[in-house]
Parts: structure tokens; sequence; C-alpha cells
């Protein structure tokens, strides 16, 4: 099963959603804001995918953080983003327990194989 991890009127979301539906993948979806990701979970995705991919940069969250932010390492990152789940790029796919794919414009044959579907 996939995990998707997101708030549900994100457009890049939605857009994730239908093509998953329309291509009948099986996912559950956890609503960041209601349900925001432990520390823990956003270490092991830092681990698997990197911090500046994870980054949403088009965000308030982001914009409101000072200009220090270009210098943060990882670990501060990490603290970032499981203080303000807003900071996680949308939608976040994770397969097994391992985050795979962060974002939605990648093209299709890459998203298949990242999703292994």
């Amino acid at each position: 099963m996939i995990k998707v991890y997101g708030i549900p009127n994100c457009t890049t979301c939605k857009k994730a959603f239908k093509w998953l539906d329309e291509h009948s993948i099986d996912y559950e979806f956890i609503n960041t804001k209601e349900h925001p990701p432990d520390q823990a979970s956003i270490q092991a995705w830092v681990n698997q995918l990197g911090a500046k991919p994870m980054r949403n940069t088009s965000g308030q969250s982001y914009r409101a953080l000072g200009e220090e932010k270009s210098t943060w390492t990882e670990e501060q990152w990490i603290e970032a983003f499981s203080q303000d789940a807003m900071l996680l790029k949308r939608p976040l796919f994770v397969k097994d327990e391992t985050a795979v794919l962060v974002g939605f414009k990648d093209k299709e044959e890459v998203i298949r194989e990242k999703l292994g579907v």
C-alpha cells in the first residue's frame, strides 16, 4: 500500500489523487495538517530523499523563515519539518515505510518506476 502525505486542497495532491484513481492504484491519504508526521518518520524520509527535495519552497511557511534557512543542516530541516508540516513538499509518497517520491512533476514512467506500479 502506498501512503500519500499532503493536504486535501493542494492542487498537486489533487492531480496525484486523480492519477492514482485513474490507474486503479490503491493508496492511503494522510492529511499532514490534521495528522502531522512525527520526527522519526521525517528523519527516515530525509535519510531516503534528502532535505532539499522535501522543502515546500512555494509556501508561506517557507517564505516566513529567515535568510538563515539557506545555511541550515539536514538536522535543522528535520526539526523545522516536524514543527511545521506545511514546510514539507506535497505530495510525499511512502511505500513499504520508505519515502520513494516527493512532488508530482516527473514524467509518468518515472512516477511509475518510483512507486513500483
